[in-house]
């Protein structure tokens, strides 16, 4: 949802200044913890040195460094929306089907509890998407 409503306010000609800062409070509310919580519960199952384990934890670093960026341009954003779309896909189509392949039962049990419990609460201070 996040790409989608970049892509939509900066398609609106909605200022940064306004989008900028939900994408911070996402980042920061959930994007900074599932980034975590991947990290600790699922790559372990392929482990660090393994080749998809590397592109997603480079991912997870260039991702972060786009969202910790302060200099509030379309540019950025822009950049921001596509990158991050782009590493949803890997994750989904690749990563995690791999993950799934090779994961023991009790690991996708651990898996399956914190994606349940991540209820998902958004931030409707300014719904420039709309």
């Amino acid at each position: 949802m996040l790409c989608w409503k970049i892509k939509v306010g900066l398609s609106k000609g909605i200022a940064v200044d306004r989008i900028k800062p939900y994408v911070n409070w996402f980042y920061e509310n959930h994007i900074l913890e599932h980034f975590q919580l991947e990290e600790k519960y699922m790559f372990p199952v392929l482990g660090n040195k393994h080749p998809l384990i590397i592109q997603a934890l480079e991912e997870h670093t260039f991702l972060d460094t786009l969202f910790r960026d302060t200099s509030e341009s379309k540019k950025s954003l822009t950049v921001l929306h596509v990158k991050l779309k782009e590493h949803i896909r890997f994750e989904e189509r690749i990563l995690f089907n791999e993950i799934q392949n090779v994961a023991r039962k009790e690991q996708l049990e651990i898996i399956e509890k914190f994606h349940t419990n991540n209820k998902f609460t958004d931030n409707s201070n300014d719904i420039f998407w709309k």
